[in-house]
């Protein structure tokens, strides 16, 4: 009869510890949800003030038209583009480094630096890129504790019971070297 006990009471610490760690797994999948989203709000921020920033540049630089066309182009690409972790990368990599050439480009035009609705955009993006790059840090940081419980034993093994899989960091493609260098302006 003591044997019987001591198998229930096993079962029984197993199934607490199981659901214990499900649950863990379910508020960390949530957490990395939760970061994924403010990421979307900052992109989306940030794509609803382009346009507004290109029409500002065109009334000064008409015959930069090439460099406002590859801004409008790297942004509608990484508004398309949700399929993977490393495209979504890899198209706001783009993303940032058009929006550089923006703002070197107002080095070249003495009036449009001092317009006040090019500064007062070029602020807001500003804080939009600092929000971003917070939500970012935000994220790998849920991604990581949430990669570190699918991975760790015994936690590894409720994973793969109930297929939660590793999750990708938002990071820089290795191949983007250019992205990690500072813009150059030359005068």
């Amino acid at each position: 009869m003591n044997g019987i006990w001591i198998v229930v009471l096993i079962i029984a610490g197993f199934a607490v510890y199981a659901v214990s760690v499900y649950n863990g797994f379910i508020t960390l999948k949530n957490r990395v949800n939760e970061a994924w989203s403010d990421i979307e709000v900052q992109m989306k921020r940030r794509y609803d003030l382009i346009p507004n920033l290109v029409e500002t540049v065109k009334g000064y630089a008409q015959h930069e038209a090439g460099t406002l066309e590859k801004v409008i182009q790297a942004r509608n690409m990484a508004m398309s583009v949700h399929e993977n972790m490393k495209e979504v990368s890899e198209s706001e990599n783009m993303l940032s480094g058009a929006l550089k050439s923006i703002f070197a480009l107002s080095e070249n035009y003495p009036d449009l630096k001092a317009n006040a609705n090019f500064m007062e955009l070029q602020r807001e993006l500003r804080d939009t890129e600092d929000k971003l790059q917070s939500a970012r840090r935000f994220y790998n940081g849920n991604v990581l504790a949430y990669n570190t419980k699918v991975e760790l034993f015994p936690s590894n093994i409720v994973a793969s019971m109930f297929n939660f899989d590793k999750r990708e960091f938002f990071e820089l493609a290795e191949d983007e070297q250019a992205a990690r260098e500072a813009v150059k302006v030359q005068f």
